[in-house]
């Protein structure tokens, strides 16, 4: 028997179990707490109503009359309030969707990987640089990766190029970790793009609560979108579920390959690797998309878009190029100088505060590195203080 050979293509670590590493190490070698600006991990409480609504589920677990196994579908373990919840979401939008077309998991990263089954599949284009789990679930399933580069000249969002058709298109939108968002229009052309060439869009929505104004939450905004794209979403980064676990995908009825509509190709891949979220997990979701938890959720993002205005504010002052910090928790900072490598181990040996070097997230990212507002009011303003001491 022979191991996987292509884990010899991965990095010994992932990106932000080498970066929590290097924290702790520093962290014990100077007996102080860093200031952590790199993790993208939530830190504010649930919303109340979300509790409440857990706390109630637990309480039908204790009873005999109102306890639940598994779910009530033996494909899908998606309960009806859950999908009525992420219909509704998605009709706010304009977006129509059937509960045969949405399927509920635990979080945007799984199915980001998993959907890969699916497929069989010679070229997969990604964005450089983009969230490295897109890159590592392609490498160990023997794919081919080519890129479309995200530049400061074109305002990190890529455009499609006819010399570069792949078979799977992952899509980030707002991207992480640049916080650069498509217009309609730019995401327009990705969707002509894919249709031309046959291909499947992969898009990653799990920060689709953070987009303000006139851009699009879902790709399936777009005219044309229900026959080449696959929607990912979550409610990590917009309940703050990092820790609880949930997310959905949305494959939509017309989307068909070999005769076959990819829907039902998934429900059958579920059913096989697959035994759902726990209720509990399933009734607080519904409550974040409740009207009463889209307020209380609202609340909590808005302390988040606070600490990116801060953030960008800062490196403003500084004098320093960025993207991201205002449909995006996250900040891309250009390096004053050296790599993001290099700025990452000043910042934390001069400054005590972690970030995220930018090479982490592909070869476009090396004079980068990431910022997030998911920390603390307090920390963020702190964080800001000593960059800009260090670099004035």
């Amino acid at each position: 028997m022979q191991i996987n050979e292509h884990f010899a293509n991965l990095h010994e670590s992932y990106l932000f179990a080498r970066v929590a590493e290097r924290v702790r190490e520093y962290e014990q070698e100077h007996n102080a707490r860093a200031i952590r600006l790199s993790i993208g991990d939530v830190t504010r409480p649930l919303a109340p109503c979300v509790i409440r609504a857990m706390h109630g589920a637990v309480d039908d677990l204790s009873r005999a009359e109102t306890f639940r196994g598994y779910g009530p579908d033996a494909t899908s373990y998606a309960y009806d309030f859950l999908l009525s919840a992420i219909q509704n979401h998605y009709k706010k939008r304009g977006v129509a969707l059937s509960f045969g077309e949405i399927f509920v998991s635990d979080g945007a990263k799984s199915d980001l990987g998993n959907l890969l089954d699916l497929f069989s599949v010679e070229k997969v284009l990604l964005p450089d640089p983009v969230y490295p789990a897109y890159a590592d679930a392609n490498l160990l399933a023997g794919h081919k990766i080519i890129y479309a580069e995200g530049r400061e000249e074109n305002g990190f969002l890529p455009m499609p190029e006819e010399g570069k058709g792949a078979d799977l298109i992952y899509l980030c939108s707002p991207n992480n970790p640049t916080g650069a968002v498509y217009s309609h229009a730019q995401l327009k052309r990705w969707v002509e793009f894919a249709g031309r060439h046959g291909a499947i869009l992969l898009f990653d929505a799990a920060y689709e609560a953070y987009v303000t104004g006139n851009f699009p939450r879902s790709v399936y905004e777009v005219e044309g979108a229900r026959e080449c794209a696959i929607e990912v979403s979550s409610f990590s980064k917009a309940a703050g579920f990092t820790g609880v676990r949930c997310g959905y995908t949305v494959i939509p009825n017309e989307l068909v390959r070999g005769g076959v509509r990819l829907s039902s190709l998934w429900k059958r891949r579920q059913a096989c690797k697959f035994n759902g979220v726990s209720y509990v997990t399933q009734r607080g979701a519904a409550a974040a998309y409740s009207e009463e938890g889209e307020r209380e959720c609202g609340e909590i993002l808005a302390y988040y878009r606070e600490n990116a205005r801060i953030l960008k504010e800062g490196m403003n002052g500084c004098r320093l190029f960025s993207t991201g910090g205002v449909h995006s928790p996250y900040l891309w900072v250009k390096c004053p100088y050296g790599t993001g490598e290099q700025f990452f181990e000043l910042l934390l040996s001069r400054c005590g505060v972690a970030v995220t070097p930018g090479g982490g997230f592909g070869a476009g990212g090396e004079r980068y590195f990431r910022l997030t507002a998911f920390s603390s009011r307090e920390d963020t303003a702190e964080a800001v203080k000593r960059i800009t001491e260090l670099l004035t």
